[in-house]
């Protein structure tokens, strides 16, 4: 049987981190997480016997080779500013420098459904062409050829794992972050519409199992995987249901295509939103079945399970700030 060596998360600040740390330390596996700065990681990790922290300079391959030193798995969790996706692949060419010159074994990008472009199929398999038509889905898909050229090559076994758009308990870069917030505060919650077509959620706390069960599948690497949400779903459905935890009925600000160009005269967020603002209008629903054959069944919690811990995590965040 092989031995497990130890998993570092670069870029592990945020939710996505912190789901995959979770699920490292509650089967006793021992972690590094790695981040520009050390406070953030010392408020998420410090008290987690299982967690070594480091930071790293991402601009700077020896300090990414220092930061990944007796690692044998990388998870590369690092975002960036939504308006500065060209970024993405000059970070992604240092960070593999950095973790060959330190010999790491094996490498895991959480990827996006950007790479795709629309949709020609429903559900999408993971042989769905690659057309990015958008920016974003250009910078993304250069970041995931350099993953799996580094593969090719040999220079250390890559793995994509793809995510459709998240939620969950704490998770602000959310198009569902609003919705709790005005449900919580019994104010309007402000959306991106149209809120009424189906869409595909994962619950970020269920991300963390399944990454933790691919460290240890060497099976798994060399190519792209999928992890689905629980389901379809509409965004105003959520919005009804998390209002009504706090006994209120929904009250909805929703900005469509035209509104976020408008916005976008003043704020660069909104202006980067509309060219991707066709995953509103024509979403992606993702097939996960080559994963689940893969690795055995998923658990993914229910979406009136996960509207409820992320209503009582604004609710904790409310109280907090008062």
């Amino acid at each position: 049987m092989e031995a497990i060596g130890k998993t570092g998360l670069f870029g592990a600040a945020g939710a996505a981190g912190q789901s995959i740390a979770a699920a490292l330390g509650a089967v006793g596996r021992d972690y590094r997480v790695i981040g520009r700065s050390r406070a953030p990681l010392e408020a998420a990790y410090g008290r987690d016997p299982h967690a070594e922290i480091a930071t790293w300079n991402p601009d700077d391959p020896a300090s990414i080779a220092a930061a990944a030193a007796g690692l044998q798995t990388a998870v590369y969790l690092v975002g960036v500013p939504y308006d500065q996706f060209a970024s993405h692949p000059p970070l992604m060419e240092k960070t593999l420098a950095g973790l060959i010159a330190a010999g790491v074994q094996r490498l895991i990008l959480i990827g996006t459904v950007y790479p795709y472009g629309r949709a020609q199929s429903r559900p999408v398999t993971e042989d769905h062409p690659r057309e990015p038509h958008t920016f974003k889905g250009r910078m993304r898909l250069e970041q995931e050829n350099l993953v799996l050229d580094a593969h090719r090559r040999g220079d250390l076994d890559t793995l994509v794992l793809r995510l459709p758009d998240f939620y969950g308990p704490g998770v602000e870069r959310s198009l569902l972050h609003g919705t709790f917030e005005g449900a919580v505060r019994g104010t309007r919650a402000q959306m991106v519409g149209p809120i009424d077509v189906p869409h595909e959620f994962v619950f970020m706390p269920d991300v963390g199992p399944v990454v933790e069960k691919l460290t240890r599948t060497p099976e798994a690497f060399g190519r792209v995987l999928h992890l689905a949400g629980v389901g379809p779903i509409t965004q105003r459905e959520i919005a009804t249901r998390a209002y009504a935890l706090a006994g209120r009925k929904p009250k909805l600000m929703v900005a469509g295509k035209s509104m976020l160009r408008m916005l976008g005269l003043f704020d660069p967020i909104p202006r980067e939103l509309v060219e991707m603002h066709y995953l509103l209008t024509d979403p992606i629903m993702l097939d996960d079945s080559a994963l689940r054959a893969l690795i055995g069944p998923i658990a993914k919690t229910p979406y009136d399970e996960g509207i409820r811990l992320s209503f009582e995590a604004a609710q904790r965040n409310q109280t907090a700030a008062a």
